[in-house]
């Protein structure tokens, strides 16, 4: 069982949708006593980083995930789910997050560019196992104002240019995050969610 998290915002349809698809058992997570019993976890993302964080610490899954964190076990970030995983956000001053990874998310601050950073746009990924049978270059869909900088550039997985170039995933060990879209990524997303459910032994 793939556990959802909900914490009262963002895209759980699409994404439920997309990994019942591709042949997941999904359970919408809003209480930390269900995870318990899953498999694996998904933390989608849409919103505010800072009213993420209140959001999942008001329901007691911050420690919790924190904790399935450095279980081992598989888990799969995305978008706001991504950048949670990091130390802070620009977006947010003052408020933490998880820190598996170290790194500050910030904003883009290019002359010029449209803010949000939305629309279809190619990956320059390396070797994981998320992009097994996807074309060297994939495109995939970005919604986000907002990427993380990881201080360890060898956990980043792909890469994307809108102005400058950014770590579009990273992954370590057991866990894997995305700054685009999967759900909205048509083909290309569909395999890399069942290449993720692949990897849940």
């Amino acid at each position: 069982m793939i556990a959802l998290i909900d914490y009262g915002s963002g895209n759980l349809r699409s994404v439920s949708k997309a990994l019942q698809h591709e042949g997941a058992d999904v359970e919408l997570v809003d209480a930390p006593e269900a995870l318990a019993r899953a498999d694996a976890v998904v933390l989608p993302g849409v919103g505010a980083f800072g009213d993420c964080v209140r959001n999942l610490q008001e329901r007691a899954l911050w420690n919790p995930i924190k904790e399935w964190l450095g279980s081992g076990r598989p888990f799969l970030g995305i978008c706001l789910g991504y950048q949670l995983l990091f130390e802070s956000s620009e977006e947010t001053p003052g408020v933490n997050g998880f820190g598996f990874f170290k790194g500050q998310v910030r904003r883009f601050h290019e002359a010029g560019l449209k803010i949000p950073h939305m629309g279809w746009n190619t990956l320059q990924k390396n070797d994981h196992k998320l992009w097994k049978g996807l074309p060297e270059n994939p495109y995939v869909f970005f919604v986000h104002s907002y990427f993380p900088v990881p201080e360890d550039p060898s956990i980043i997985t792909s890469r994307a240019t809108y102005g400058e170039t950014f770590a579009a995933s990273v992954a370590r060990d057991n866990v894997a995050a995305v700054q685009f879209h999967p759900e909205k990524s048509q083909g290309t997303g569909l395999a890399i969610l069942k290449n993720f459910i692949q990897s849940i032994s």
